[in-house]
């Protein structure tokens, strides 16, 4: 038997090809090297230009050079072709050549196929509603270019038509599935090592304008829910702690976890639930103090909120805190000793003051009163872009420049407490925050990072005190905008001469929150809260599988149903035959129902030989329009001649 030729595609076929590989691409560019996508664009408008012109493809040798060419380049972009992102910049290529050899059918179907993985791999990379959207829109583009191919004359707001319409008849298996498939803890593809590189986020260190610089970042750093929002002078969640100081930088000095929470709670309890933002490191942000310890959880012996491995997707935990604690009483005298620990010949004036308020005031209570008083009278500004600082920068900055950000505060307060005898370390984290007022999540963002000193007291312990607060209140009390002079350069956020764009932005706030509580966030733990909101108590595999066996069963059912009775309706173009049939039938000549069309225009001939040409040839274009590829105009010349026939 002679083996059938494949079919070729045509070239409105090879646009919608063209216009399929283009959609998936597009979203991959900022994720692939700058010089693929050019590539990759360059590649797929060469082989435009071949269709408009009608020229014929390049030979395999060109192909098999720029796939090599293409894949030493990735090779020698990331060091390896294995991985997440040299595995999605080698599909980018081989999506870009495969136009250009792509002459069959067959070839269509595999660069649609390469289409719809790529349409995955964008999640690779984001999440976001955004994401989700430009998804769809490049799946209706995809489909429709796979209906292409097996309807070539298929009009092109017929094909996308057809696409959205069969998204739509998805969707409900796609949310059932979504809702009842078993979920599974944590990501399905692991993050490529430098997943985070671009985040911004505290550090583990602090060195003049280290959190400055986060004061430009309106990206949110985690969400709370509360119960009942606390007041804004007690919103101080922690995290690093700084003890070690070289004379520039602060650096943490790697305390090991508490066996127990080793403080004792004063004062009302706050409850609520943290939503946090992936950040690549291990640290859980809670209000000071934590009066329980979330799963898989630790704390470090400087009262740091840790994870057991770092955030690498994002994290909810409920945590409990109350507004005052004991901590530290029984503090150990090698702590002590490096919280009062100082290098070199740094800063001989504040040294000289600090040591002048232990001469003048002998017990660490008056000391620490004669600390806040200097920072209370002392006229210091708060300032985004305070002057550069030398090697002596705590002295420079209380006594000559007297502008700095919440690090130039804290760390000058624990420097002169140092000075003076009393043990004292800095703590960084995120003050205040703001309670979004259409969805009742209190956000916190990057450029609410603050830092703050904790001095030791024999009787009370770790006792905070927020030196950026004797200077400069309103930074507490308000915002960040509220504290620096007028002028300074803000995040758009903040700006009070810009609501409408604040509220739109909050908006838009709320809605992402609910999209990553309920979709991105749908982990084992919501899917169990929400089906026993649906009456299913503890649900397990066994059940769930059995409940989607079930749904399976019932839905295939009624598509059978509606497939039989699909069956027993009727088309245009049978309609119109139909008609033409008991026209006939009425002058004696009618159709019986197993005739068939060729056979039914035989019989027309002999009793009508005038009009035997024109039946015949109406017999043949229904033969065409049912049988075949359905052809609008054709179609319409069928119902046409049938309505003019009078034999």
């Amino acid at each position: 038997m002679a083996k059938s030729k494949p079919q070729a595609v045509t070239p409105s076929q090879t646009w919608w090809l063209l216009a399929a590989a283009l959609s998936a691409l597009l979203p991959l560019t900022p994720h692939v090297p700058y010089w693929l996508s050019a590539l990759a664009l360059t590649l797929l408008g060469g082989r435009a230009v071949l269709n408009r012109t009608q020229r014929r493809l390049p030979a395999r040798f060109w192909l098999i050079l720029l796939t090599f060419a293409g894949s030493a380049g990735v090779l020698a972009q990331f060091r390896t072709l294995f991985g997440q992102n040299p595995g999605v910049a080698l599909l980018v290529l081989f999506l870009a050549l495969k136009p250009l050899e792509t002459r069959t059918r067959r070839d269509g179907l595999a660069v649609i196929f390469l289409c719809y993985f790529l349409v995955l791999a964008q999640f690779f990379f984001a999440q976001s509603i955004a994401t989700a959207a430009m998804t769809v829109a490049t799946i209706v583009a995809v489909t429709a270019a796979l209906g292409s191919l097996a309807d070539g004359r298929a009009r092109p707001a017929d094909l996308l038509r057809r696409s959205g319409l069969m998204l739509l008849q998805a969707a409900p298996f796609m949310l059932l599935l979504f809702v009842l498939f078993p979920r599974v803890q944590g990501p399905l593809w692991g993050l490529p090592r430098d997943a985070f590189s671009a985040l911004t986020g505290l550090s583990d260190s602090m060195a003049p304008g280290s959190i400055s610089n986060l004061s430009q970042s309106d990206a949110i750093a985690f969400r709370a829910k509360f119960s009942e929002t606390p007041p804004r002078d007690l919103l101080y969640w922690r995290g690093p702690v700084l003890t070690e100081f070289d004379g520039r930088t602060w650096r943490p000095e790697g305390r090991l976890a508490l066996p127990r929470l080793a403080y004792a709670p004063q004062g009302p309890l706050i409850e609520y639930e943290v939503t946090l933002e992936a950040h690549a490191k291990r640290w859980l942000f809670a209000l000071e103090l934590p009066g329980n310890l979330p799963s898989d959880s630790l704390m470090t012996g400087d009262y740091q909120l840790l994870a057991r491995t770092p955030v690498t997707t994002r994290l909810r935990y409920s945590v409990t805190s109350h507004t005052a604690m004991a901590a530290g009483r029984e503090e150990s005298s090698a702590v002590l000793q490096r919280a009062l620990a100082l290098p070199g010949d740094f800063n001989p004036r504040t040294r000289a003051l600090g040591q002048g308020w232990r001469d003048q005031d002998k017990t660490d209570e008056a000391v620490l009163e004669a600390a806040t008083r200097f920072f209370l009278t002392q006229g210091l500004s708060y300032s985004l872009t305070p002057p550069l600082l030398g090697r002596h920068g705590v002295d420079e900055f209380l006594f000559e420049s007297r502008q700095g950000f919440c690090e130039h505060f804290s760390g000058a307060f624990v420097f002169a407490l140092r000075a003076a005898g009393l043990p004292a370390r800095v703590v960084t984290g995120y003050q205040g925050g703001e309670t979004n007022p259409f969805d009742g999540y209190f956000t916190v963002r990057q450029y609410d990072a603050h830092a703050w000193a904790e001095v030791w007291l024999k009787d009370r312990g770790w006792t905070r005190i927020d030196p950026t607060a004797l200077s400069v209140p309103s930074r507490i009390s308000q915002n960040l905008a509220a504290a620096v002079p007028a002028g300074s350069p803000l995040p758009l956020l903040t700006r009070a001469d810009l609501a409408w764009l604040r509220e739109l932005r909050l908006r838009f706030d709320a809605v992402a929150n609910t999209w990553n509580q309920w979709v991105i966030g749908y982990n084992p733990e919501r899917q169990r809260e929400f089906l026993n909101r649906l009456g299913m108590r503890a649900p397990d595999w066994r059940q769930m599988t059995a409940t989607l066996a079930v749904l399976a069963g019932l839905v295939l059912l009624g598509l059978t149903a509606w497939a039989l009775r699909q069956r027993r309706r009727v088309d245009a173009a049978q309609r119109a035959w139909l008609r033409l049939g008991r026209r006939l039938g009425r002058r004696g000549l009618p159709r019986t129902p197993w005739e068939a069309p060729l056979a039914y225009a035989d019989r027309i001939a002999v009793r009508f030989p005038e009009s035997a040409a024109e039946i015949r040839a109406i017999s043949a274009l229904y033969g065409r329009v049912r049988y075949g590829n359905l052809d609008p105009v054709l179609l319409d010349e069928l119902k046409t001649r049938i309505a003019r026939f009078q034999p």
